[in-house]
């Protein structure tokens, strides 16, 4: 869980990944903290398993100081603001089979507003049936991977902005990345409460675009990871 200032809310994403129905014995929680200047990780130290200061570059460069002290043999990856059922870590490892090497899910506002809820809802829809075409969209809030396969692939690149999304490009030519309804997460509307909704899609729209289709480096704005809310 890569986190920056997160001190408000961090407590309620660890909880949640706290009272999971798989054996707490059998996963570990680990933050990494991007130099908060708040009390993040004194309150991240109180619920998860090792707390570490990030060395990498951008929020890619984060998940994988993670996962360089992860011992498990899959990783998962969420957010400082995702809340998670309890049944979620054993729906993911459910999921792992034959040459599966990535399995992710949808998000979905932690809010109850109806414009987020049916912009998610949309979005939702339209990643799922492309999923059903073949190709899968990964997701920083919401993405599992197994380890060797992640270190093969060389982790999450430091693009500024869908470095999650380009980790599952790269992850299918090792094997294959499926998306599954069964394991969704809450994640705050935050952003889109401070930019607007259009705004942010427009983003995230113009940055797929250049990646996917023109083939550049996707842009954003500096400290588009490291926001005040």
């Amino acid at each position: 869980i890569p986190t920056y200032n997160e001190e408000k809310g961090i407590e309620a994403t660890l909880k949640s990944l706290s009272e999971q129905t798989f054996p707490r014995s059998e996963y570990e929680i680990i933050v990494v903290d991007g130099n908060s200047t708040d009390r993040t990780r004194e309150v991240a130290a109180r619920l998860a398993d090792k707390v570490v200061l990030q060395k990498g570059k951008g929020v890619g460069g984060a998940r994988n100081d993670g996962v360089a002290v992860a011992r498990g043999r899959l990783v998962v990856h969420t957010d400082g603001d995702a809340v998670v059922t309890p049944g979620w870590l054993e729906a993911i490892r459910s999921l792992f089979s034959g040459d599966i090497v990535c399995v992710c899910g949808p998000d979905s506002p932690r809010e109850a507003e109806g414009r987020y809820r049916a912009f998610y809802g949309v979005v939702n829809s339209f990643v799922y049936l492309v999923s059903l075409m073949g190709f899968v969209w990964t997701r920083g809030a919401n993405t599992s991977v197994r380890r060797d396969a992640f270190v093969a692939v060389g982790g999450y690149s430091d693009l500024p902005i869908l470095d999650d999304g380009e980790l599952g490009l790269r992850l299918k030519k090792v094997g294959r990345v499926v998306y599954s309804p069964k394991v969704g997460v809450k994640v705050s509307m935050r952003r889109f409460k401070k930019h607007g909704i259009s705004s942010i899609f427009s983003l995230w729209l113009k940055n797929d675009l250049m990646m996917l289709v023109a083939r550049r480096r996707p842009r954003a704005e500096r400290g588009y990871h490291k926001e005040a809310y």
